[in-house]
């Protein structure tokens, strides 16, 4: 799908995104871009991840349940699930190998400096509810807490097979994520499948029902997958470099920015979502500004980014 950025009526500049929506047997409904591009998941699998911890073991609530599967803002709320995530497994801050970072929302981190942090900290690292959820998982089943992010690790290897299942594609070459996790690699169409597949099947659902209730703990209101994560009514899971990947009633729906940008990946996600039947007029209008998002010129709306062509 081609995406352009529209100043003052005329178009500035033109950007492609590939958007899939598929069947919980993988059967393509609509398609925009291609089928070809593959990519990291990295973040998008964490309800994967997160059903590995809990199937582990690790005794989580359901809103620790949600940070586990989340890319947090890194506010109070969101940090101290994290906690106790690791209260649960009887460790600390120190056992997470997430690095320091500041909070991935520009106001949780104000409010961080302004009570007094000078430093970023482990856990306002925005994967630090996947981490401590693994950490959990660790304690609970008497793995390794030292190597948990080893790709060898039988934490990492169930993760692995699970993926692979629900995608239906083999996940090598490992990469490494900007959390330090390892990252596995796949395809839209494998994507989509499986998140259609947590949208439905049982072995799924607490995390599909966690971040379904507690869509502003997988990432933030103020940003764009937050915004849309409240409308959907499903699980909705962004990762880096523009992928944002969707579920509800057996049907999955993933996007990737050729240029890295999920805002855009969501506009596109979006139209395809309009055309499959999927996006109530209630959401559309609280959306309308992600869907068609704002080109700002001297401090005012003068266009958009916008869908123009598959």
């Amino acid at each position: 799908m081609r995406l352009a950025t529209i100043r003052s009526g005329e178009i500035e500049s033109v950007h492609e995104v590939s958007v899939v929506a598929t069947d919980v047997d993988g059967g393509v409904i609509d398609l925009s871009g291609s089928l070809d591009l593959t990519f990291f998941y990295r973040s998008a699998i964490k309800p994967f991840q997160a059903t590995i911890s809990l199937e582990a073991g690790a005794d989580l609530t359901v809103e620790q349940t949600a940070i586990a599967c989340s890319s947090h803002g890194g506010f109070p709320i969101h940090q101290g699930l994290v906690e106790a995530n690791l209260e649960t497994a009887g460790l600390d801050e120190g056992a997470l190998q997430c690095p320091p970072a500041w909070p991935r929302d520009a106001l949780a981190k104000e409010l961080m400096v302004s009570r007094g942090h000078r430093e970023p900290t482990r856990v306002s690292n925005n994967c630090s509810g996947k981490h401590s959820a693994w950490l959990a998982a660790c304690a609970a089943h008497g793995w390794p807490t030292e190597t948990y992010l080893d790709p060898t690790h039988p934490l990492q290897q169930k993760v692995a097979d699970l993926v692979e299942q629900v995608t239906g594609v083999n996940g090598n070459p490992i990469g490494v994520d900007g959390c330090g996790a390892p990252t596995l690699r796949g395809e839209l169409p494998g994507l989509a499948r499986a998140f259609g597949l947590l949208s439905t099947e049982a072995r799924f659902a607490s995390a599909a029902s966690a971040m379904r209730r507690f869509p502003a703990l997988l990432s933030s209101n103020h940003l764009n997958e937050g915004r849309f994560a409240a409308w959907w009514g499903g699980p909705v899971k962004g990762g880096a470099q523009g992928l944002i990947a969707a579920g509800r009633h057996g049907i999955g729906i993933a996007a990737k920015s050729h240029e890295g940008d999920v805002d855009k990946a969501i506009a596109a996600m979006l139209e395809v979502i309009r055309r499959v039947g999927l996006l109530s007029q209630a959401a559309a209008d609280a959306l309308a500004d992600v869907a068609r998002i704002p080109v700002l010129g001297g401090g005012r709306q003068v266009g958009t980014i916008e869908p123009i062509s598959d």
